[in-house]
């Protein structure tokens, strides 16, 4: 049966990874899998003009992916799509549009679509991709990662180049470990306390 999955974790949790390992079980189980991620995470090798980028995970996996802009609708994509055992997955879906899980909500009605991203920023305010799709995904599942002091990291924490916590930016602002920390939330508030 199709449905719309979201599944969500702060930075660290292995997502990409997740996503990689489902694309593998999904095609050893004859499952045509179409990989996509939005444009504007810049991370991984593109390819000038052919709307090509990279899902690549910090364990070292990766995949080759159609980039999708802000602007696009995936149906552009999926026209040609004829077969009941397609899976549709994209990563970093926080970056997608409101109207964007839309339309996956109503390509979820005849195919699976299972969507790996962050749920909220390093403000803890919601994505608008994540946003919409806690409200249209069927299923909603969280990727654990942990804390440096060992608990559950639920903060994106954004840092400078000495480690510090920022409170302050832009909502997007791409980076990996050198930008971003996963924290508990007790000790981003402790961080937080201290800039006070």
């Amino acid at each position: 049966m199709s449905k719309l999955i979201f599944c969500y974790g702060a930075m660290n949790s292995g997502k990409s990874m997740q996503l990689l390992t489902w694309k593998y079980n999904y095609e050893e189980a004859g499952y045509k899998v179409f990989l996509y991620k939005p444009a504007m995470d810049t991370r991984g090798s593109f390819k000038d003009g052919e709307n090509k980028g990279v899902i690549a995970s910090r364990a070292g996996l990766e995949a080759s992916c159609t980039l999708v802009y802000e602007d696009e609708t995936f149906s552009k994509y999926l026209d040609k799509i004829n077969d009941p055992k397609t899976i549709i997955m994209l990563d970093e879906a926080q970056f997608l549009t409101e109207k964007q899980v839309k339309e996956l909500y109503q390509i979820s009605l005849k195919y699976t679509v299972v969507c790996f991203g962050l749920k909220t920023d390093f403000r803890q305010c919601f994505f608008e991709g994540s946003k919409a799709l806690f409200e249209l995904a069927d299923d909603i599942r969280e990727l654990k990662t942990v804390c440096a002091c060992g608990k559950k990291a639920t903060i994106n924490a954004r840092i400078n180049e000495n480690g510090e916590i920022l409170l302050d930016g832009e909502q997007i602002e791409i980076g990996g470990n050198e930008r971003y920390k996963s924290m508990c939330k007790h000790c981003f508030e402790r961080e937080k306390n201290k800039k006070m």
